[in-house]
């Protein structure tokens, strides 16, 4: 392994706190979402789209995703005030990647329910 790919597994390489972000499911389900969208989003339309997710997650990863410079948000001065939330251009090419991951998921769903069961099984036994 060279230095340069060593660099990004060292503890204080700035990549790791990029990658914190992006591992957070909430934001894979954000950014896939958005990506998707043809038209920004509101915090309401968000939460009902993505099952599970409570508000204070989803406000709080909206809030990871915007500081990183991958979603903006938008705020309209109405009573009561509308926000809406989009894809930056960095994070499309971010969204890139959560689609890659999503098609995977799609793809290989049934195979890694597979190798579960197959594991519980054999663990079940006490192999």
């Amino acid at each position: 392994m060279d230095t340069d790919s060593q660099i990004v597994y060292a503890k204080d390489c700035p990549s790791r706190t990029v990658v914190s972000v992006l591992a957070n499911k909430w934001s894979l389900y954000i950014l896939g979402l958005l990506g998707q969208s043809d038209r920004p989003l509101r915090f309401t339309e968000l939460r009902r789209h993505i099952e599970g997710v409570t508000q204070k997650s989803l406000t709080q990863a909206l809030r990871n995703l915007e500081r990183d410079g991958l979603v903006s948000r938008t705020v309209y001065p109405t009573i009561p005030p509308r926000v809406e939330y989009a894809l930056t251009d960095l994070g499309h090419e971010a969204g890139a990647l959560t689609t890659a991951i999503a098609d995977w998921s799609r793809t290989n769903a049934a195979r890694v329910q597979a190798a579960r069961a197959a594991y519980d099984a054999r663990t079940a036994d006490g192999s």
